[in-house]
């Protein structure tokens, strides 16, 4: 085998996979080794999730360098500093950084990769699958927003505006959404894990289908919240 053809099987595709599919492949192993979704009392476990992210980012690497000329409509810049990474995958050498910017396409783009979105006005923008990991996005208005699939570790969306925002699939692990406005929001498949929603509205929110929640929620704060079926978490 070839190390092309051995990049090619690292990130689970066919030999001459397109860049785009590289690329998607790459995002998709990137969630699944998130460091943070391993226990972090099973150190065997931390270390070949490690291990896998060098190996992932290797193979995207080698693979973007001997297809220069593709174009590619969902470029992902290399990841940095892969030696020693650090326990919190987006917050660290490993994060992704946004690429730079087309030409405005319509009102509603996604925003460029800075720090401080507070009060930003991005109602009704595609953040499909964007990575806005522990950016600052108190108080912006996200309402009809797309964000599935978007990685929102550690996220600060204190007081935003998320009604009927599409958060299907998306990573908010650890977010910060107190107070939040997440009225008919789409939340199924989300994982909220350890995020601190006191406070937040979630009055109307799709949850889940029937009796069966399918959202995850393990050691996330509700005090105070509004439930989707109007109650108040106690």
């Amino acid at each position: 085998m070839s190390d092309l053809d051995r990049y090619y099987k690292v990130l689970g595709l066919e030999p001459g996979a397109s860049l785009d599919e590289v690329n998607q492949a790459y995002r998709d192993l990137a969630f699944i080794w998130h460091p943070d979704r391993i226990p972090k009392d099973n150190p065997r476990l931390q270390q070949k999730a490690q291990e896998k992210l060098k190996e992932i980012n290797q193979a995207r690497d080698r693979l973007r360098s001997v297809r220069p000329g593709e174009k590619n409509r969902n470029p992902e810049p290399p990841a940095r500093d892969r030696a020693h990474p650090p326990s919190s995958y987006y917050q660290s050498s490993y994060s992704y950084q946004s690429p730079p910017q087309s030409p405005p396409q319509s009102h509603h783009q996604a925003p460029k990769q800075q720090s401080d979105l507070s009060g930003a006005n991005l109602s009704g923008a595609n953040l499909k699958e964007k990575d806005l990991s522990g950016r600052n996005l108190s108080n912006a208005n996200l309402s009809n927003a797309n964000l599935s699939d978007a990685f929102l570790h550690k996220v600060n969306l204190q007081g935003a505006n998320l009604e009927k925002a599409n958060l299907f699939r998306a990573n908010l692990l650890q977010a910060k959404l107190n107070n939040a406005n997440l009225r008919e929001a789409n939340l199924i498949g989300a994982d909220l894990s350890g995020a601190d929603l006191r406070g937040a509205d979630l009055r109307g929110a799709k949850v889940g289908s029937q009796d069966r929640v399918l959202v995850k929620l393990t050691g996330a704060n509700l005090a105070g919240a509004i439930l989707p079926d109007g109650s108040i978490h106690g």
